[in-house]
């Protein structure tokens, strides 16, 4: 069930904070702030991610042969390289 609903674009979300957070799509809110270069961003999850490029921590690991990513994204897409099969050259 998804009760709450945007004034702005009618998209229909499951929570009061899903709401607020994707209200921030049409209003260009950005209440995270990097202390480090001051860039700012609409979800905490992505000032936390961003962040990682300050730090330089690569928290996910390929267990077939020890890369580490900070992003979990290129992690996913580095691991399909490993499961892919290649094409038989004829």
């Amino acid at each position: 069930e998804k009760p709450y609903e945007c004034k702005e674009c009618g998209k229909r979300l499951s929570s009061n904070t899903a709401l607020t957070q994707h209200q921030r799509i049409h209003t260009g809110e950005k209440p995270f702030e990097c202390k480090d270069c001051g860039k700012a961003f609409n979800q905490k999850i992505t000032l936390i991610q961003h962040q990682r490029v300050h730090t330089g921590e690569k928290p996910y690991e390929c267990k077939v042969c020890g890369k580490t990513f900070s992003w979990c994204g290129r992690f996913i897409l580095h691991q399909k390289l490993h499961t892919q099969k290649t094409p038989v050259q004829a």
